[in-house]
């Protein structure tokens, strides 16, 4: 039984407010195409109203004691972990992915968020020893500032955790821009944690996106600045960030290499692989997709995965026979068809499944007789497609690996200490898993080099990134 689903409001100063904007959006479900409701944008005046409820906001946040912090923000992980199923279901309605992943990410979510709390109580300084007689050096760090955080829509509710976790536990206050896309799971997830916060401590703010971030960014109270998405956005939010001086942590695209050499188990390696790859249909920053596979094995590995992966069944993620939703909507649809074809006019060979009809769904596709310079090698296909190439030595697979200006995410299948060495130290990503697919756990940080971005979530870093250094030298 689904949840009735409505556009959530805007959270400003404390109060759950009807958006004033002469535009509104529609909410479409992705799995049908029909249209839930109609979502109200926040208008100029909001905006600015959000930014002073953020300064407000933080006057007093900052002044709570990390202990106190730490215990409000467990108090609202404890309502989201009550609220999942609620959650979940407006997720999978407005996004797609099946409700076992929705539910999924809301506990991932709220892991999150704890470990941000009890890292609260963790933010050390340090004495340094003095130069002088009668003196004292000390290093404090202290909260950063009201911060402005914009989320996608692949994993709204992950993304925006990672942001309000940080900033709310550092002692920092935060407006939240969600997708407008998927509001109304995060307009629930924010509601179960702002009910112990001052107001203006968390703000969310759904609307015209470029009027909002360039209104948050220039605006003087705002003292940090935090994306996740596209390369280009991620650009132009680093350009408004530079004019202002504001700092910003990045979190950007990926093309994920996969390397499995000849020692890998190909059914563990296979069937790990696929649950992983076409998880929320692909729509993942960090999801496998250029594989390269020892020529001694290749073609074994390339039946094993086609086959596993044309047995997934598509559908209404709310179907619990569903293994894998549709996209999000009709623009990735057409970007993954244009990207294969793209891709098969440049002389590689598909193999595709089946898709439903209606709603906004993609066959499952594996491109194989690729070359490095293919537009399927090049850009991120954020969809059900992966790449499967042979390689004759690990030094041909890391650098064709390489071959990419993004550099998020990694993964080696393999048995030999010399590989897992090798590959760790020459492959261009910010987390790499071996014989496995975690490269993002609440306690170690993840981010990009290259185009994927710059700066870190999740660990002490991610922490770090909402604090400032402040040196004292005090002589008596």
């Amino acid at each position: 039984m689904s949840t009735p689903y409505r556009a959530p409001d805007l959270l400003i100063q404390g109060q759950w407010c009807a958006g004033q904007h002469t535009q509104s959006l529609p909410i479409v479900n992705p799995a049908n195409a029909a249209t839930l409701d109609q979502l109200r944008l926040a208008s100029t005046a909001q905006i600015a109203q959000a930014l002073q409820g953020a300064q407000a906001g933080f006057e007093v946040w900052r002044k709570v004691p990390a202990f106190e912090r730490c215990a409000r923000l467990e108090k609202g992980v404890a309502r989201m972990r009550q609220n999942i199923e609620h959650i979940a279901n407006l997720l999978t309605q407005e996004q797609g992915k099946t409700l076992a992943e929705a539910r999924a990410e809301c506990a991932m979510a709220a892991d999150l968020i704890k470990w941000y709390a009890e890292e609260a109580r963790r933010t050390y300084g340090r004495i340094v020893p003095a130069r002088l007689p009668n003196s004292s050096m000390q290093v404090h760090k202290l909260p950063v500032g009201p911060v402005a955080a914009f989320s996608p829509w692949n994993f709204p509710l992950v993304l925006s955790s990672r942001k309000i976790g940080g900033a709310l536990a550092a002692g920092c206050s935060i407006i939240l821009k969600g997708a407008e896309e998927t509001p109304a799971s995060v307009a629930a997830m924010v509601a179960c944690l702002a009910e112990d916060l001052p107001a203006g401590a968390l703000q969310l703010l759904y609307g015209v996106p470029s009027e909002l971030s360039e209104q948050l960014i220039a605006s003087p109270i705002i003292r940090k600045v935090s994306f996740t998405g596209s390369v280009p956005v991620g650009r132009h939010l680093a350009q408004l960030s530079a004019r202002h001086l504001k700092r910003i942590t990045l979190e950007l695209g990926g093309h994920a290499p996969v390397i499995v050499c000849a020692d890998a188990d190909i059914d563990t390696t296979v069937t790990t692989l696929v649950t992983h790859k076409f998880r929320n249909a692909g729509q993942a920053c960090l999801a496998p997709t250029r594989f390269y596979v020892d020529q001694a094995i290749a073609g074994d590995f390339k039946d094993a995965f086609v086959a596993a992966s044309q047995r997934l069944v598509l559908g209404d993620g709310m179907q619990s026979s569903t293994n894998m939703g549709p996209l999000a909507n009709a623009r990735r649809v057409a970007a993954v068809r244009d990207l294969i074809d793209r891709s098969v006019q440049a002389g590689a060979q598909a193999h595709q499944g089946q898709a439903p009809e209606g709603g906004f769904f993609a066959p499952v596709t594996v491109l194989t007789g690729v070359t490095p310079d293919m537009p399927v090698m090049q850009e991120e296909p954020f969809g059900p497609v992966v790449t499967i190439a042979p390689f004759e030595t690990l030094n041909q697979a890391i650098q064709w690996a390489n071959h990419s200006p993004y550099g998020l995410a990694g993964y080696l299948f393999t048995d030999s200490a010399r590989n897992i060495h090798q590959v760790t130290q020459e492959l261009e990503v910010g987390s790499l898993a071996v014989n496995g697919v975690a490269v993002s756990v609440p306690e170690a940080p993840f981010g990009g080099v290259k185009d994927s971005g710059y700066g870190s979530e999740s660990g002490i870093e991610g922490m770090e990134a909402f604090l400032e250094t402040k040196f004292v030298h005090q002589c008596v």
